[in-house]
């Protein structure tokens, strides 16, 4: 990584939709061969600062939107397949609908079983439940062979052991990837840099080994405590308990 020319860099860059700019004056890099974790609270801008980057980086990116994208009346299979839909002729496209073309289905078979969707290939995706429909969604961004990965929350609807084996899959096929998330202990464990957002702005971009929990939870406005909180006037919800625990209450 060190002496090539990054992939991205944002310099003072404005991002929004159309005139409305929701994250202002934003600077920052990405280079290759990086795994970034994208926090923020809900509506901080990850999914704006996401649909941007996969916008400069057009077609080196695999993406994995936090909707899913997904069709609901298609099986498994045909969803997954949509990943490299562009790579085929209309015609060839509508003839997979009918009769599955065999490589494809091979190839997507063995990822689904990785992905553990095997035996699901045939059933629609609206029958599935909903962690079910967040690991097809990053099947077909695997399916797509980008160079990079871009995804919206894609571990967000599993447990936390199923979301490191799908975190392992997905940096198996990518070396480099931007992935927005809620979990704090998830993205300083697996996660080599912190790109954090609050107030339409970029807060915190730090590498990993530099950081803490504490670091992380600045970029939450709920943890703040109470502007009338300080170290000589304890929360007002701890200082109820020491006067219960006393006798007082």
């Amino acid at each position: 990584m060190a002496g090539s020319a990054p992939l991205l860099r944002l310099d003072n860059a404005d991002i929004g939709h159309g005139r409305r700019v929701l994250l202002a004056r934003l600077s920052l890099t990405l280079n290759a061969g990086e795994r970034v974790a994208l926090l923020g609270q809900s509506g901080a801008g990850k999914s704006t600062l996401l649909a941007a980057l996969r916008s400069r980086l057009a077609g080196d990116v695999a993406w994995c939107p936090q909707s899913h994208g997904l069709v609901p009346q298609l099986a498994v299979y045909h969803n997954v397949y949509m990943g490299r839909l562009e790579r085929h002729s209309a015609l060839a496209n509508l003839w997979n609908l009918v009769r599955p073309e065999r490589r494809a289905w091979t190839e997507i078979a063995a990822l689904c079983d990785e992905l553990g969707l095997d035996g699901l290939l045939k059933r629609p995706v609206a029958q599935l439940s909903g962690g079910q429909r967040q690991r097809v969604a990053i099947a077909r961004a695997l399916y797509q062979q980008r160079r990079i990965f871009l995804g919206d929350e894609p571990v967000a609807s599993v447990d936390p052991h199923q979301a490191l084996r799908l975190l392992a899959l997905i940096d198996a096929r990518h070396a480099t990837s931007v992935v927005a998330l809620h979990q704090r202990e998830l993205a300083l464990t697996h996660f080599d840099r912190v790109w954090g957002l609050r107030d339409g702005r970029l807060e915190l971009d730090a590498p990993t080994r530099e950081l803490n929990l504490a670091d992380l939870d600045r970029l939450y406005p709920a943890a703040d405590a109470p502007p009338h909180c300080t170290a000589d006037a304890p929360h007002p919800a701890a200082d109820a308990r020491r006067r219960a625990e006393a006798g007082d209450a």
